[in-house]
């Protein structure tokens, strides 16, 4: 049994200090998620994310990508701030209500979440080196082509909700994941039964029907994908129905009744930074690149860049008109001459809407 496994227990209380809420074990042979991958990629669900196919198999083989890994140790981490509310769910729902409001997903508005679980992950391998000596070992957090959802449900993080995010009876799905691959062999977690049951509440609130069919998504519909992943122009047929988010999207997680159990990260780190909750389109859409870059410096949403950030913003901005926001209207006449084609074209067609 894991739980009475001498290093895991030992390996258990390290991620506790460390912040991690909980840790599992399984395996690699990832065979039989193979087949429901390439299906996935080969219907483009993918979208621009060209990295998922260069990989093929290799997210489903552990040992390939990191030759000697015998066994591989999930972390989890929670990530609502500190000072979320109990219905923290109501509250992000009204703000969808407020057009001229941007919305940045709850995950996004703290420290960057690649360097806080990297971090932490390296210092749990430190400790884990410090108990048994030099041994093989490879951190991950949301950086290589690791399958991270399939690891851990397997690990005993909980099941795959039907808008495929791991969902776990006493945390709900607000946390992230983390990785570590070993050359040790240790007991495996056990695997949890799913509790989605009959429920649906993800994919009929999703705004763009992306959730395909129950653990499937068409990523290329999905706003987080849209206004993160995708470089290019967003599919007009797509715009209206991004309201107001500008960076990710949180409502099949708002709506799923099992985060009511969400939990409260222990850290600092996942505190909202001051101006992105619920800062006026307009204010972010005034920003200069440099501007950009300086607020948004640590955060995840400097990843995707200044061009993209307007991009996005331009869209919102657009749908605030449509919902007769006439005060959208100046900031997007004063972006109308950007020396970028492709926030030029959002902003041409955010200034078309028509209440």
């Amino acid at each position: 049994m894991i739980g009475s496994h001498p290093l895991v227990s030992r390996i258990r209380a390290w991620a506790q200090e460390l912040g991690f809420s909980q840790i599992g074990v399984t395996g690699v042979d990832l065979s039989s998620a193979e087949s429901g991958l390439a299906q996935w990629l080969a219907q483009g669900f993918h979208g621009d994310m060209h990295y998922m196919a260069a990989h093929g198999t290799r997210r489903a083989r552990p040992a390939e990508l990191v030759p000697g890994t015998v066994s591989v140790i999930t972390a989890r981490m929670d990530y609502l701030p500190r000072a979320t509310s109990d219905d923290w769910q109501a509250i992000e729902f009204e703000r969808l209500q407020r057009p001229g409001e941007a919305i940045v997903s709850l995950y996004a508005r703290g420290r960057d979440y690649h360097k806080v679980l990297r971090s932490r992950l390296q210092k749990l391998a430190d400790r884990i080196g410090e108990d048994v000596g030099t041994f093989g070992h490879r951190v991950f957090t949301d950086s290589a082509p690791v399958l991270e959802a399939e690891l851990a449900s397997r690990s005993g993080q909980g099941w795959r909700g039907k808008h495929t995010l791991v969902l776990d009876r006493e945390a709900g799905s607000m946390f992230f994941l983390g990785e570590i691959y070993v050359d040790m062999a240790l007991p495996h977690s056990e695997p949890v039964s799913a509790h989605c049951g009959s429920c649906s509440a993800c994919i009929d609130v999703c705004p763009t029907q992306a959730i395909v069919a129950p653990q499937r998504l068409d990523a290329r519909r999905c706003i987080s994908y849209l206004t993160i992943e995708h470089a290019g122009s967003i599919p007009v047929e797509l715009r209206p129905a991004m309201g107001n988010r500008i960076y990710g999207c949180d409502d099949c997680q708002l709506i799923c009744p099992w985060n009511k159990f969400a939990r409260k990260s222990t850290l600092p780190d996942f505190d909202a930074r001051e101006g992105l909750t619920g800062p006026p389109l307009a204010t972010l859409f005034a920003w200069s690149e440099d501007e950009f870059l300086r607020f948004t410096e640590g955060s995840p949403i400097r990843r995707i860049g200044h061009e993209r950030w307007l991009r996005n913003i331009a869209v919102a901005l657009g749908n605030a008109l449509r919902a007769g926001n006439e005060e959208a209207r100046a900031p997007l006449l004063a972006r109308r001459e950007h020396a970028s084609a492709l926030v030029r074209e959002h902003v041409a067609w955010a200034l078309e809407a028509r209440p």
